[in-house]
Parts: structure tokens; C-alpha cells; sequence
């Protein structure tokens, strides 16, 4: 009997130490490489759906406090810090509750001068190429469209000038005109796709919105698609989770 307790404690200790070693790389992976992160708001249509599961990775901006489980105060700032590019899809804490992640599409770096003027973007005096494409359809699983918008290209200015799509839901919103925006050192501006629909950095944090992005909140960039689901399965009924898939959307790249 002796023996046998031996043994059997022995193979517990092996599977506990295995389990420990797979929480440890795991952990890592998190912490340092890509963190899986979905989308729960509109705020980045067309780019990203709701239903959209994305890997962000960690390291593409170097790493902060908020690169870490539970977002230890072990630094300051930034270490092996990355600046991002105009155009990227950046995902952050939210500067008014940094236990809350955003995404959105960082649109100024430090020094620029970004402002809205009747629903069009205007970087460092100069207006931000734009062009009428056709409209954004989003449509339910049989086929019927529930949402349409008008839908724009964007180009951000330069030989390598990033391109993606907005939208514009309507006319003469809030975030259509706003003053002219200074980006400080080491903050960014960032808005989202959906331009009527975003509480970005043309708003303040007192009123909702990000204001200008510490570097520091930086979480990663948002760089595949890999899974996508339309909200119409139901856990307690598998046999409609394959028909929710958005399989077109399934390991794609995000621009």
C-alpha cells in the first residue's frame, strides 16, 4: 500500500506541476505576446463587428502596467516602447476606468493638430483624403439587410498613407465640428469607424469620452479577426452555434 500512496502522489505532484507550468506559459503569452479580445459595441463598424473575437498583440507597442493580469503598479510608463502609426487599430484602457478596454483607430500622434469640420477630418491643416463608396449593408443570417449607412474611404496622408472605411450615420452630430485638438506629448488621438456613433478623443473624459490617450493605457494592437459570430445562437442550444458563425470574417486581417 506504501508503495501505491507513493506513487499516486507522486503522478499528482507531476500533473499539478504540469498544470502550474501551462497557467505560467499561458500567462506569459497574455501577458507578453497576444491577448484575445471581442467586440461588444458598434463604435468600430465597418472595420469591426459586434460578435468580432480579435488577438491583439502585446508587444507591438512595448509594454506598460496595463500589459500585465491585474495591472500591477510595478512601472511607469512604457518599457521597450513601439510608437504606433496613423491608422492603426489600437486597443487601451479607457483613461476614465482603466479597468475597461477600448478600441479604436489611433488617428494622431504627438504634436499633430486634428479637428472635424462638417463631418470630415482635418489633420495638421489639411484635409484628410475622403471618398463615397458604396453604402455599408449589414445583413441577418437569412440575408435581409437591418443596417445600412453611408460608407467612405479614408486615407491618411503620406507615400504609405494607411487606408480603411468609415461611416456616416447622419448629419450635424455632436463630433461633425469640434475645435482644433493639439495632441501633448506622449498622448494620442484616437476615433472610432463610426464616426456618429463613438465616444472618442473629440470628447472629454468628464463627458463620456477618451480625451487624449495616455501612451501609458496602451494595450496592443489589434491585428486578426478569428472567430465572428451575429448574436443569434443560444448557449443552452448548440445546434445553433454553427449557423451564428460569420465565416467569411473568420481569420481575417484587420486594416
Amino acid at each position: 500500500m506504501g508503495k501505491v500512496d507513493a506513487e499516486s502522489g507522486s503522478a499528482l505532484w507531476e500533473n499539478l506541476r504540469t498544470l502550474f507550468y501551462a497557467l505560467l506559459i499561458a500567462g506569459g503569452v497574455r501577458s507578453f505576446a497576444f491577448e484575445p479580445f471581442h467586440i461588444p459595441s458598434e463604435s468600430m463598424l465597418p472595420t469591426l463587428l459586434v460578435g468580432d473575437y480579435l488577438f491583439v498583440s502585446k508587444y507591438a507597442y512595448g509594454y506598460s502596467r496595463y500589459s500585465l493580469p491585474l495591472s500591477p503598479p510595478v512601472m511607469n510608463g512604457r518599457v521597450l516602447e513601439s510608437a504606433p502609426e496613423r491608422g492603426d487599430v489600437a486597443v487601451f484602457r479607457y483613461p476614465g476606468d482603466t479597468s475597461v478596454d477600448y478600441i479604436k483607430r489611433v488617428i494622431g500622434l504627438p504634436g499633430d493638430k486634428v479637428q472635424m469640420k462638417d463631418g470630415e477630418l482635418w489633420l495638421n491643416g489639411q484635409k484628410v483624403q475622403r471618398r463615397r463608396i458604396a453604402d455599408f449593408e449589414e445583413r441577418d443570417r437569412f440575408g435581409n439587410v437591418i443596417k445600412r449607412a453611408r460608407q467612405f474611404e479614408e486615407t491618411m496622408p503620406g507615400p504609405n498613407g494607411r487606408s480603411y472605411h468609415t461611416l456616416d450615420l447622419r448629419d450635424r452630430t455632436d463630433g461633425d465640428d469640434t475645435p482644433l485638438f493639439e495632441v501633448p506629448a506622449g498622448h494620442y488621438f484616437v476615433m472610432g469607424d463610426n464616426r456618429d456613433n463613438s465616444q472618442d478623443s473629440r470628447f472629454q473624459v468628464v463627458s463620456g469620452g477618451v480625451g487624449f490617450l495616455p501612451a501609458e493605457n496602451l494595450v496592443g494592437r489589434a491585428n486578426i479577426r478569428w472567430i465572428s459570430v451575429d448574436g443569434s445562437a443560444s448557449l443552452l442550444q448548440p445546434w445553433t452555434w454553427f449557423g451564428a458563425l460569420r465565416f467569411n470574417r473568420m481569420f481575417t486581417s484587420i486594416h
